[in-house]
């Protein structure tokens, strides 16, 4: 299921490595593509979107979607 995260505070290639092994920390095979430029996620993932805006979150990024 490819799902889609509005996501602001990254700003580096450092966040967005922090952000895509936070997202395989709960499922190794997801894909994950960042745009920074336009804040958004998306994952191809099975996982509930709670689960992964979570994980996202936890790392320090606000999850607007």
């Amino acid at each position: 299921m490819n799902q889609t995260f509005t996501v602001t505070g990254m700003t580096c290639g450092h966040c967005e490595m922090a952000v895509k092994r936070a997202l395989r920390q709960i499922d190794p095979e997801a894909d994950v593509a960042i745009d920074r430029a336009a804040n958004r996620v998306q994952v191809e993932s099975n996982r509930p979107r709670e689960e992964l805006a979570k994980a996202i979150a936890e790392e320090g990024y606000a999850v607007a979607d």
